[in-house]
């Protein structure tokens, strides 16, 4: 049998902990006969496992008659992606050409005899997505990784039009705290801001141990051990598995080396290039020990109690650390204490 972990981004593994409650939300939401909200958007840091939800979701709803599932490319135009993709699907293009909606004007398709030439692609989506809600059609679109850029921005202008419209168009959208932030604080995309949001909590250990257990058949004791070691981090659960599965001899205290190895080279370089100067001297500080107190950050920073709130909650809210119990912080990823001590000795 192949390795069944997998550390390549946007695949979903063979061997995870799905979120089934996370899932089950979206689903009945997005199809409830009369939906609370028809977008959603998941955050986390970066290998939280936000790509993986998103295609949980969209292949469940995919196996049923009535959704079309899109994805996006967020770097491309969104709306002319989002006409030519659905144009492309055979079951619809044969229903968009019987209603005369002919998009020659941009290349997508061909001239349909009759059919009034749609000039503006945002009203040439409105087309199809009325003949599509004549049809029964749901569509969910689904943006991997979005960013503030003029395509999202646009997207996100038209999409709230569609809704208002009453069309039976959902958006998922997962992206970083700090992306997501900056584009639902865009003047003229405030229904963004009020869009329910799922912030990635880390995995339960105690699935992980069990996942671990079951996979190498090994002791209660030996699976905590190495479900500890994730923190519940998604990326950590696969890559901690990919090496045991390949060393299986090996203790954990063992793979140290490899596993800090892969976490640095595919998530902590990244992360750590991302942050302000002054989110790493608040990280630096919390690295010095695996519990340290909230008063003694304040002292060794110099800062007052209401800065102290300010760069707290913003690292909260990227997920880099947690409260392990009242007055103490702690890096909340695996041994990122570790990574960061290391970068202060190069």
């Amino acid at each position: 049998m192949n390795n069944p972990f997998n550390i390549a981004f946007g695949r979903k593994p063979y061997n995870y902990i799905s979120r089934l409650s996370l899932t089950n939300k979206v689903i009945n939401t997005f199809d409830s006969d009369y939906p609370s909200s028809q977008v959603y958007m998941i955050s986390g840091v970066r290998g939280a496992g936000k790509t993986v939800l998103m295609t949980s979701i969209t292949k469940e709803l995919s196996t049923r008659d009535e959704w079309i599932c899109v994805e996006l490319n967020p770097e491309l135009d969104l709306l002319e992606e989002l006409a030519a993709k659905l144009y492309s699907i055979p079951a619809l293009k044969s229903i968009f050409i019987k209603a005369k909606i002919d998009l020659s004007f941009w290349g997508i398709g061909i001239s349909v005899e009759n059919g009034v030439v749609l000039t503006n692609i945002e009203s040439a989506i409105e087309a199809m997505l009325s003949e599509l809600k004549k049809h029964g059609k749901k569509v969910l679109v689904a943006i991997d990784e979005v960013v503030p850029n003029k395509n999202v921005k646009v997207f996100s202008g038209s999409f709230q039009i569609f809704v208002r419209h009453e069309y039976d168009v959902f958006l998922l959208m997962t992206g970083l705290y700090e992306n997501i932030y900056n584009l639902q604080n865009v003047d003229t995309l405030t229904f963004l801001y009020r869009a329910p949001k799922l912030v990635l909590e880390p995995l339960s250990i105690n699935a992980v141990a069990l996942s671990y257990k079951e996979v190498f058949g090994i002791s209660d004791e030996e699976a905590a051990l190495m479900a500890k070691e994730t923190k519940g981090y998604a990326f950590a659960y696969q890559v901690l598995g990919y090496l045991k599965w390949e060393h299986k001899t090996r203790t954990v205290r063992d793979l140290y080396p490899e596993y800090d190895s892969y976490l640095a080279e595919y998530v902590y370089d990244k992360i750590w290039h991302e942050l302000s100067d002054t989110d790493i001297k608040f990280l630096v500080v919390i690295a010095m020990k695996e519990e340290m107190r909230t008063r003694d950050i304040i002292s060794e920073l110099k800062i007052n109690s209401n800065n102290m709130s300010a760069y707290r909650d913003r690292l909260l809210k990227k997920g880099l650390i947690f409260s392990p119990r009242y007055g103490y912080l702690s890096c909340a990823l695996p041994r990122m204490d570790e990574y960061i001590r290391l970068r202060l000795m190069i």
